[in-house]
């Protein structure tokens, strides 16, 4: 079959670290560690597996800061090269085990891509996977399959980037009538939004800061609109696009993402209801701020932008994927008594009256607001074009793409 594979060898990585940043077309030339090749199709694990063939497949921010080079290397000992990429994805089951439950033939799936201690085979689970927060998994790296986090950087199980991919029973949900491809491929960008989201509570009296508006940064303002959140969103974005789409997605304000420090600093200050204080030296302290905040690129900048303009007392979510943070002041961290969350993946999560798992109650909001968030998705390319996607997916301002994805057996 055919398949986009990432095989990272240190030479690739080191030129990447050092002169991608510089020469972006090193993303998508041939020093990048990912190409098409023509590869096995993965074998069913273990009886209770099945085989999905891909329709759309989304490249995440965890993709390219693993293509770029620019992700940390701590994640490095739990995936197993080489391995197929792609864990946003809506495909068909075309093969299932002998113990998959009902799960049948020509069904139409999303992925759950963690692969914790179910799909492993591992009894009894750890204690982060039997409270239903297997992207927690504390097995990662043992039982039937390879070291892998997730569907997409295991070489086992395949991924959304080529002809087929395996997954285990407890990772298929299946898509309802009324989700079209387009929207059904963000389900699993969305649930990741839905577990931020989440785990704040805010009121009507609240300002909510969403710093980003790429994919998660929007998915984030949906979320936090569908399940009825009433509070002021203010959204800073980069590209005129990505403003376009935070408005009609519910933000109440936009703010400049680049610029000045001072004229930045000002300016948010301004919308937040903040006081801008300038030290002897060194970046300006902020006395008050959004009650919460969620911050969904995770750069050295926006992180130490994000806890300066956060109120005294209020809560810091962090979504967006970090690399190696430098620079960052955790001064403010301190002495305003910010709560901290992480928001990594998906999970179980107080919703309704009751707890429910992030991947059922997105799936639910998605049916009413699927339309809405399909503009999000650009027009699919082939696998066989990716080195266009990739520059379209990093080079976000000139191609005006929010959301890249792949056709994957589609004619």
């Amino acid at each position: 079959m055919k398949a986009l594979v990432y095989d990272k060898s240190i030479p690739r990585y080191l030129a990447l670290r050092l002169f991608g940043p510089r020469f972006r077309g090193l993303y998508s030339s041939g020093v990048s560690p990912l190409a098409l090749r023509d590869v096995s199709e993965p074998k069913l694990p273990t009886p209770q597996w099945v085989r999905i063939a891909p329709h759309l497949a989304g490249i995440c921010g965890s993709d390219l800061a693993t293509i770029c080079a620019k992700g940390s290397p701590y994640l490095a000992p739990v995936t197993s090269m080489p391995f197929v990429m792609g864990h946003e994805l809506v495909g068909t089951i075309t093969e299932v085990g002998t113990d998959v439950g009902d799960l049948c033939v020509g069904e139409r799936a999303v992925l759950r891509p963690a692969l914790g201690c179910r799909p492993r085979g591992i009894s009894p689970p750890c204690d982060a996977c039997a409270a239903g927060r297997d992207a927690l998994c504390r097995h990662v790296t043992r039982g039937d399959i390879a070291p892998g986090l997730q569907t997409g950087f295991c070489r086992d199980t395949g991924g959304g980037f080529g002809e087929c991919l395996v997954a285990h029973r407890s990772q298929v949900y299946r898509v309802p009538d009324a989700l079209d491809d387009t929207a059904a491929v963000l389900i699993e960008p969305f649930a990741c939004a839905l577990h931020g989201v989440l785990r704040v509570s805010t009121t009507e009296r609240d300002t909510v800061l969403v710093i980003g508006c790429g994919a998660i940064g929007l998915l984030t303002i949906a979320a936090l609109r569908a399940t009825g959140c009433r509070s002021r969103i203010v959204a800073v974005a980069k590209y005129e696009h990505q403003r376009q789409h935070a408005r009609a997605l519910g933000a109440d304000k936009l703010l400049p993402s680049g610029g000045a420090v001072a004229t930045r600093y000002r300016q948010w200050a301004e919308v937040l209801g903040a006081e801008v204080l300038k030290p002897e030296i060194g970046k300006p302290a902020v006395i008050g701020g959004a009650d919460v905040t969620f911050d969904c690129i995770a750069s050295s900048q926006t992180i130490d932008d994000g806890i300066r303009f956060t109120r005294s007392g209020g809560t810091f979510v962090l979504i967006g994927m970090p690399g190696i943070p430098r620079g960052v002041d955790l001064t403010p961290l301190w002495f305003k008594e910010l709560t901290v969350h992480a928001a990594y993946a998906y999970g179980r999560e107080c919703w309704e009256g009751g707890v429910r798992d992030t991947f059922d109650v997105a799936i639910e909001l998605m049916n009413t607001w699927g339309n809405n968030l399909s503009r999000l998705v650009a027009p699919p390319v082939t696998l066989a074009q990716y080195r266009a996607a990739l520059r379209a997916a990093i080079d976000t301002g000139t191609s005006g793409a929010v959301k890249t994805v792949f056709a994957v057996n589609q004619g």
